[in-house]
């Protein structure tokens, strides 16, 4: 499992560290490899350990193959995904497009979320964090009645 919040940035040639609290879960001796793909509804990249985006990508293929949103699911979400390794000294390249996609330039947050990571820039981490007063009431509601706190 991924928890945490780690700061970090972006060198020259697009590559970041992956935060050593998150290597372990992430990829194995066995097998180095995981996902990354871009989010559909917000500018962040998702991470997936090898073994959890097969088990995604198994899910997917039981989903109707003429459905159109499935379809349009599929094109948006699976067929940006890019299969990745870290290098020698635990960093990860982020594609140029990737990048462009999560606005990431320099500064970036690594969130853990539990089953995957998400990798924002860390101004529309920011953003994406803030909230009216009213928004903060809402979102407290909603969080008490589908968590149950």
């Amino acid at each position: 499992m991924f928890r945490g919040q780690f700061a970090h940035s972006i060198d020259s040639k697009g590559r970041v560290s992956l935060p050593a609290r998150f290597r372990e879960s992430l990829v194995s001796p066995s097998d180095s490899r995981f996902v990354l793909t871009g989010a559909l509804f917000d500018p962040c990249l998702h991470v997936y350990p090898m073994r959890a985006w097969e088990a995604f990508e198994a899910k997917i293929s039981e989903l109707p193959s003429m459905d159109v949103n499935v379809v349009r699911f599929r094109r948006l979400y699976v067929s940006a995904a890019v299969e990745c390794e870290l290098d020698t000294a635990g960093r990860v390249l982020i594609p140029p497009q990737m990048r462009e996609k999560a606005r990431i330039e320099k500064d970036v947050i690594w969130a853990g979320m539990g089953a995957i990571l998400e990798l924002w820039s860390k101004s529309e981490w920011d953003q994406s964090l803030a909230m009216t007063p009213t928004e903060a009431a809402e979102f407290k509601q909603a969080v008490m009645e589908q968590i149950r706190i």
